[in-house]
């Protein structure tokens, strides 16, 4: 089936390219790499809107690499040579080759391109790519947290929890939106109440080094969650023991059973979790100056969202001292589409050739 996006109605890409250039009508091969799971679709990008001609995802953990990935998606049926590959990964980005940061791959533009005989393609940060996918997004698209000065000429910013821990922001121009990479997930956490201070000391037993990937991500969820247990002793229900055990998920089992209100120990756990994420985007806020909106994207928030409608994040997210005022005028939107690296991505490999 196909899907056809509109050009967007929330961020303007500041790409040069006219609609008439030939680069405006291509074939687009593109990939949302991510530590548990790769979307890759053929897409036809032209007039700054994408079309998805076929589509399949793909378990990381199943493959040894991504060339093997790329290789299978070529092979399907009816599924064409690109013009070019564009394609979004979950680490650092160097001279278009990345080491992953929470899967064993290399990936490498030139490598890829003497395997597919694919002469342009370029590899960015899937968050870099999320920004460039905001330009494929409507309203529908998303989730508005706070209003804000819902148009305030600035830079944008971008958090991201899922498997990692992903932050971007889009430097502003005075005409549109240039996005850019950070690996801002990585610096140090640091603790702000008593119970941020006691998380802290647990987590630096495992961890040398605390980062706010290692609370905010993911597996954020379940470290909170042994943290509550073991040290401050909340009590866990036999249920929910086995059901962690059995499932192998915890982080997925441990919010489901907060959000329903099923047990005392996970409501505490995504409250603190919900702070913790607050209080991070609204550092990333300020670091960018971001009065431009502040958009929340990856996999966790969208099966969050009733919390993150909550007082709570938003409480949190303001209490930032003298920045209050600045932070209080930023637009606050949760990204309720999946598919929006994948876009970025299209986007990217169609218009970056210029």
């Amino acid at each position: 089936m196909l899907t056809h996006l509109k050009k967007n109605v929330l961020i303007r890409i500041a790409f040069n390219n006219s609609s008439s250039d030939s680069r405006d009508h291509r074939k687009v091969l593109a990939a949302d790499v991510g530590g548990t799971k790769v979307n890759m679709a053929l897409c036809h990008v032209k007039d700054k809107s994408v079309e998805v001609l076929h589509e399949v995802k793909y378990a990381s953990q199943d493959y040894k690499s991504f060339n093997d990935i790329i290789g299978a998606f070529l092979a399907e049926e009816g599924v064409e040579k690109p013009d070019t590959i564009g394609i979004g990964v979950a680490g650092p980005v160097i001279d278009n080759r990345v080491e992953l940061t929470n899967l064993s791959w290399v990936i490498s533009a030139e490598e890829l391109a003497l395997r597919t005989g694919v002469k342009h393609v370029a590899i960015i940060n899937d968050l870099e790519a999320t920004a460039y996918g905001l330009t494929c997004l409507s309203e529908e698209d998303v989730c508005t947290l706070h209003p804000g000065e819902t148009w305030h000429a600035g830079n944008g910013a971008i958090i991201a929890p899922g498997t990692g821990l992903g932050e971007a922001g889009l430097f502003w121009d005075g005409k549109g939106y240039h996005p850019f990479a950070t690996e801002g997930g990585h610096c140090e956490f640091a603790p702000r109440e008593e119970i941020d201070a006691q998380l802290f000391s647990y987590l630096k037993i495992k961890h040398r080094r605390v980062s706010w990937e290692h609370v905010v991500a993911g597996p954020g969820i379940y470290r909170i969650y042994y943290f509550l247990r073991d040290v401050l002793n909340r009590e866990e229900p036999e249920w929910l023991r086995k059901e962690i055990k059995e499932k192998g998920d915890p982080s997925a089992v441990i919010s489901k059973a907060g959000l329903e209100k099923k047990a005392p120990i996970c409501e505490e756990v995504m409250q603190l979790y919900v702070q913790q994420l607050a209080r991070e985007a609204s550092i990333l806020v300020q670091k960018m100056k971001a009065t431009g909106g502040l958009f929340i994207g990856g996999g966790i928030p969208p099966k969050i969202l009733p919390l993150l409608q909550e007082p709570l994040f938003y409480e949190t997210f303001r209490d930032c001292g003298r920045m209050q005022d600045l932070v209080e005028k930023v637009p606050v939107r949760v990204i309720l589409n999946d598919k929006t690296a994948l876009y970025g991505a299209a986007f990217y490999g169609a218009y970056a050739w210029q």
